[in-house]
């Protein structure tokens, strides 16, 4: 299998860089009352590719997770049925758990009010903790685990409003029996508008978690109510959509969609309103739709629950999103999830967002199947300087046009700043009045909203316009007004030289070529931006990929004449939402079918492209009407196969194939290899030749082993096969690693201060970088630690006991403050003592442990 060619990534630093510097808000030592040694704050990561994100800060909120068992656990013991009355009680069960926990840290001195408390598809609350508190919990027993309230953002590369687009439903989408007719679609995203006509009668009354907006609407920006929540529109367009101009219609327009508003305009860490959710609130979103009602009895979930939102880089399979989906599945409500807009990396991990890590989350990458976009040869001179020549995309102006030479400027209040949405028009304008860009080329950050920057830079005058700090696909801007100049993206170190040239006062220029029509490729069937796994488990990720790009869909609000406002999007969410859109459709088509079971036809149905990677693409491209037809279903749908370190390798698996069908099947199962790896690898499957009842299941052992040298670190990767005798086969992709053992990385290990007196107020500062991102024969991985534990030791090597913990630990730059007290909050006396820094690599392995020395005075 040919692989995709190599590329550097559009966002230089991320992968090349780490996260960046976290100070915890874990006062290391356990102090009573003690506060964050400085400030607190997650790294909001940019991605590969695709929009800038706003920097969001959650101060001390945690998740706690607890042992006692959530709504969906209790289905397990009695086979998934449940009256409704026992899952009430079950429910009030759960909730009792938290309290009587709660009640407990309160009585120990660590008061606990919960933001968020879940009970169906996990048992746990969210809320804020001191150091004490995190402490407490991390030694109570009840506490499955702790972890970080991290921000999410809208899985979209970039919209554009249009008056009258004139699209359909996506290529290769759809039955024609089917509109998913009494299904209901969650839609856990920003608000709706449910007065646009496109989705009119077809939204369900919604529920707001953010805030602020009752019914899930589609709220204004407080600070300009002109500007409105567009996302959940955007999906929700793509789902249930219909009468649009041109025929533009939804996947399953006579599905319903339930809003629930998980994100929304919230305060930024700059003070700013920008659109983003976090964790907390995605996990509250998913308990209402499985019991839309919060009536404890989740016998109306929803079928589909589209999560058109990510954590970037969070493709864990252990943390609170990963169990919610799980959990979610129990209930019978399948989550989609997008794969996240960054781009290619790995091969031993991705950069799949979270929740798309999850193995029960259905997670999809995005496709381009247009047949082809618009090429120019863009040359950017700074002085007498070539800084780039070469032939790119153009993201806007599909019509022709004549060559344009022009000098380059740049907006106000755009340098070093990262828009929340899009560069507003008067930044165009100095602050007399002055046109900055009239008749020149703008230089502007991507943002969320590339096409208001686009739109806004048109009407102030510009000629053309360089997007740089992520990438706009290939003819995303659309066919409207502000087409008629050109745009494209330009490389971040590209960008980042002519900035610098311009503060100079160096002239910069860029002349934009005539326009070359360019076939698509058949090695870019999937859009570049798309996220490729695998996840952290090692699971192929995303498993499935669906059209993603230049999708026509509605708009919140109405254009200036009252008509109602359409546009185009890009994206992995978009990608998801049309799989939604499938899963509604196969599940009017196929209604005895389970959730788990959906997942499984939908993946082992899916259409693999010849010249992609199953890391960038898993089975391939959804197609439903194959699903509707297949007769088998895999569980697993996708294999975590692991990493082969030596050639004394083993792989021990096991596939349940379920017959889906009203038949007796015979089935055959093999194992087929894509593309030769670093190594050869003999695989075995027992059975291979049987016979399944309808409704039936049974066990599929698959082993492997190394049969030569390992040369490199190229993937190997495959799909297990189960083929019919009579009837379409299904596909159930792996991919294996090659290496080194995995190891955690902690390093640039320091301690403030080797010597010093206990302080609440002035702890020293234990400073360290965890995980790594490092670059590889195949690619750049993305490499996080599962657990990070700060252990307190006496110099004689007797383990006092744990002063933190830290779990799904992202790359990045953290501290902790040092308060010179014991685990239980005592004051330490006067001795010598060693802090004991032990990391835990995600798929398994042997830790890493660094040791600082220190006294207390």
């Amino acid at each position: 299998m040919r692989t995709r060619p190599r590329r550097e990534p559009v966002h230089a630093l991320p992968l090349a860089v780490l996260a960046g510097v976290v100070t915890l808000v874990l006062i290391a030592a356990g102090g009573r009352g003690a506060g964050p040694a400085a400030d607190t704050s997650i790294p909001s990561w940019k991605g590969l590719a695709g929009e800038l994100r706003p920097r969001v800060a959650v101060g001390q909120r945690m998740i706690v997770v607890l042992k006692a068992p959530a709504l969906a656990d209790r289905l397990g013991p009695v086979g998934g049925l449940a009256t409704g009355e026992q899952e009430r009680q079950w429910n009030s069960a759960a909730l009792a758990a938290q309290k009587l926990l709660i009640s407990r840290l309160g009585v120990e001195g660590v008061p606990v009010q919960p933001e968020y408390s879940y009970t169906r598809a996990i048992n746990g609350f969210s809320a804020a903790f001191d150091a004490n508190g995190l402490a407490l919990l991390e030694r109570a027993p009840e506490v499955a685990g702790v972890y970080p309230v991290r921000a999410m953002y809208p899985a979209s590369a970039g919209s554009v409003a249009q008056p009258a687009p004139t699209f359909g439903r996506p290529p290769q989408v759809g039955l024609s029996s089917e509109d998913g007719r009494g299904v209901t679609v969650a839609v856990l995203d920003t608000g709706v508008d449910r007065a646009q006509p496109f989705l009119r009668g077809r939204i369900t009354g919604g529920v707001d978690i953010v805030g602020g907006s009752p019914g899930a609407d589609a709220a204004h920006n407080p600070d300009a109510p002109a500007e409105l929540e567009r996302h959940g529109t955007e999906m929700a367009g793509l789902v249930v959509g219909s009468g649009g101009p041109g025929g533009m219609a939804g996947i399953a327009p006579g599905a319903s969609v339930l809003p629930i508003r998980v994100a929304g305009w919230q305060r930024d860490a700059s003070a700013r309103w920008a659109v983003y959710a976090r964790t907390d609130q995605l996990l509250a979103g998913l308990e209402r739709a499985v019991d839309p009602n919060g009536d404890g009895d989740a016998h109306d979930a929803a079928r589909i629950a589209l999560i058109a939102l990510s954590e970037p880089f969070g493709g864990f399979d252990d943390g609170p999103l990963a169990r919610a989906a799980a959990g979610a599945l129990r209930l019978d409500t399948l989550v989609v999830a997008p794969a996240g807009n960054d781009g290619a990396a790995g091969p031993a991990f991705g950069s799949i967002s979270g929740p798309g890590g999850a193995a029960a989350a259905l997670t999809v990458g995005a496709a381009d199947l247009r047949s082809g976009f618009v090429t120019a040869r863009v040359v950017v001179r700074a002085g007498l300087a070539v800084e780039l020549d070469r032939v790119v995309p153009l993201a806007g102006s599909l019509s022709p046009g004549a060559p344009v030479d022009a000098a380059v400027a740049v907006p106000r209040d755009t340098v070093g700043r990262e828009p929340a949405g899009s560069v507003p028009l008067i930044d165009f304008f100095d602050p007399q009045g002055r046109n900055l860009v009239a008749g020149r080329a703008a230089l502007v950050p991507v943002g969320s909203d590339p096409a208001g920057t686009f739109e806004n830079a048109a009407r102030a005058g510009a000629r053309a316009v360089l997007f740089y700090g992520g990438a706009v696909p290939a003819g995303a801007l659309g066919t409207g007004e502000a087409a008629e100049i050109p745009a494209v993206s330009i490389p971040a170190d590209t960008a980042r030289t002519l900035l610098t040239r311009l503060h100079g006062h160096v002239p910069v220029s860029v002349s934009i070529g005539a326009k070359g029509d360019r076939p698509s490729s058949d090695d870019r069937r999937v859009a570049e931006f798309s996220s490729t796994g695998l996840a952290f488990d090692g699971r192929v990720k995303p498993e499935v990929v669906a059209p993603g790009v230049g999708l026509g869909t509605a708009e919140p609000g109405t254009a200036a004449d009252g008509s109602a406002r359409y546009g185009t999007v890009n994206g992995t969410s978009a990608a998801a939402a049309v799989v939604a859109g499938d899963a509604a459709l196969l599940t009017e088509a196929r209604p005895d079918l389970d959730a788990e079971s959906l997942k499984g036809l939908l993946v082992g149905s899916a259409r693999p492209f010849a010249s992609d990677p199953i890391t960038a693409q898993g089975a391939g491209l959804v197609d439903v009407g194959g699903a509707a037809a297949t007769e088998v279903t895999a569980s697993p749908a996708s294999l975590a196969v692991g990493r082969a370190t030596s050639t004394s390798w083993r792989l021990a698996q096991r596939i349940q194939l379920r017959n889906v069908s009203l038949r007796r099947l015979r089935l055959d199962v093999s194992v087929d290899v894509a593309n030769e790896g670093a190594a050869a690898v003999d695989f075995t499957v027992r059975p291979q030749h049987f016979f399944l009842g309808p409704g039936r299941t049974i066990n599929i052992h698959v082993r492997a082993h190394v049969t030569s040298a390992i040369d490199g670190d190229a993937p190997l990767e495959g799909n297990v096969v189960v083929q019919p005798v009579a009837g379409a086969a299904i596909h159930v992709p792996w991919v294996l690693t090659f290496g080194p053992p995995l190891v955690a990385a902690l390093s640039a290990v320091r301690l403030s201060s080797h010597s010093f007196r206990p302080s609440d107020v002035k702890p020293a500062l234990l400073s360290f970088v965890a995980g790594a991102v490092p670059k590889t024969d195949s690619g750049q991985d993305v490499r996080p630690l599962a657990l990070v534990d700060l252990e307190l030791w006496s110099p004689t090597g007797g383990r006092i006991g744990l002063l933190a913990r830290m779990r799904d630990v992202l790359p990045g730059r953290y501290s902790y403050g040092v308060t010179g007290r014991d685990p239980t909050g005592q004051v330490l006396p006067s001795s010598d003592y060693v802090l004991r820094l032990v990391g835990y690599p995600t798929a398994g392995g042997k830790p890493t442990v660094r040791t600082v020395k220190f006294r207390i005075e």
